[in-house]
């Protein structure tokens, strides 16, 4: 992949702070709303699968609509600001690279000894009824949406202070974090996920396009995904 020049950046440290705050009421409005779905459809809403992959995606609704109004401020597309570019060079090397990191932090997390921990995407798989639903949420919506927060809204920010390798190092920590209480804050766990962010900002990085890293961090995902399925 060649260096590819970074878009204007338009976010400002107080978008940041508006951002982060809107993160609590985010949270319990998307709890509202699936609390209301167990009352309205109580049989479709009774898996803790649905419940999960439902709430997911009513916050990340919520995050983008706030990313959106942001972006408004200052008179620009979102998805221009996040630097979504879907025509990017190298596109095939991030497809062609995505399992080979997933394989490489997977041989990584045994050198640790990461504890055998079942994936959110495994946890949610119980029974196969929602496989389908697991599938395209950890594959597609998932990483597209981590990717718009993390290396499209917080990592050009952060290039306004910082170095790129320190603005990508500062990106991938709380998108490890992010991560914790899914993997029971696990060191190995939590190394391996900044690992992978970090390499999803590189690309971010030398592509110029969110779009890039999304696409790489999907194919990680669908990897490990695949792996699961094949043991089971």
């Amino acid at each position: 992949m060649t260096s590819s020049p970074e878009q204007p950046i338009v976010w400002t440290y107080e978008d940041l702070g508006l951002l982060l705050g809107s993160i609590l009421p985010c949270l319990l409005f998307a709890a509202l709303l699936g609390r209301l779905g167990r009352l309205v459809a109580p049989a479709i809403f009774a898996a803790d699968a649905v419940q999960g992959l439902l709430f997911q995606s009513w916050l990340y609704v919520l995050l983008l609509s706030v990313l959106y109004l942001l972006a408004k401020r200052h008179q620009e597309s979102m998805w221009k600001s996040l630097g979504w570019i879907a025509a990017f060079r190298g596109a095939w090397w991030c497809v062609f690279l995505a399992p080979v990191l997933a394989i490489t932090i997977s041989a990584v997390g045994a050198a640790l000894r990461a504890p055998l921990l079942p994936t959110p995407a495994e946890q949610l798989l119980a029974g196969r009824a929602s496989l389908l639903a697991v599938g395209v949420f950890s594959t597609i919506i998932g990483p597209a949406v981590e990717e718009l927060v993390f290396r499209g809204f917080l990592q050009p920010l952060l290039t306004r202070s910082f170095l790129p390798s320190v603005a990508i190092t500062l990106a991938a920590l709380p998108f490890a974090l992010l991560h914790g209480a899914q993997y029971q804050w696990s060191w190995q766990h939590l190394t391996l996920v900044f690992a992978a962010g970090w390499v999803f900002g590189m690309v971010r990085h030398r592509t110029g396009s969110t779009a890039a890293s999304a696409l790489m961090h999907m194919g990680y995902n669908l990897t490990l995904l695949v792996a699961y399925l094949a043991q089971n």
